[in-house]
């Protein structure tokens, strides 16, 4: 805590006016850390006004870019590591990083689907299937430091996750 006052030109007492433990200042500069990428990803996306055949292929791509970019990588390792000592992250992460995206693509699912070939039966559902199936040998991988996915490799991925989606759309499946 004498280091962090010191980088951060205050004395320790003024630190410990504002956070009461290590625990409370690492949850709160993880909060900070998972707002700032809830944020910075916040405007309308392009792939929102794309009908989806074009649209659910540019979100993946999008998902993939921000899920496998270095920074939200380390962040992801630091919210395993530590919700267990601290749910309240594990929360904050799973609300305003995944869970943001998710409500994006499903409010996207809904206004598409009284015009598409789809039986949706629950939006919500099927946004956290379509994340689950761009993660699906992508995310671990990468987490693991031995894939470093280039442009192409996630435009293809991207395309299969979203040609599945909608099979399992039209399917009546999600």
């Amino acid at each position: 805590m004498n280091r962090i006052a010191d980088a951060a030109g205050v004395s320790i007492k003024t630190l410990y006016r504002h956070f009461e433990s290590k625990d409370d200042l690492f949850s709160a500069v993880m909060q900070a850390a998972c707002q700032a990428h809830a944020t910075q990803d916040g405007a309308p996306e392009d792939w929102a006004m794309q009908p989806p055949e074009r649209g659910i292929a540019l979100a993946g791509e999008e998902y993939l870019r921000h899920a496998l970019s270095p920074e939200q990588l380390a962040l992801y390792r630091v919210v395993i590591r530590d919700a267990q000592r601290f749910p309240e992250l594990g929360e904050r992460y799973e609300a305003e990083v995944v869970g943001s995206r998710k409500a994006m693509f499903a409010e996207y699912l809904n206004r598409w689907a009284p015009v598409s070939d789809w039986k949706l039966r629950d939006s919500r559902r099927a946004a956290g299937l379509f994340a689950a199936l761009l993660n699906a040998g992508t995310l671990d991988a990468a987490l693991q430091g031995h894939w470093h996915p280039r442009g192409g490799e996630i435009r293809a991925h991207a395309r299969l996750a979203a040609d599945c989606l909608i099979c399992l759309l039209r399917a009546g499946l999600v």
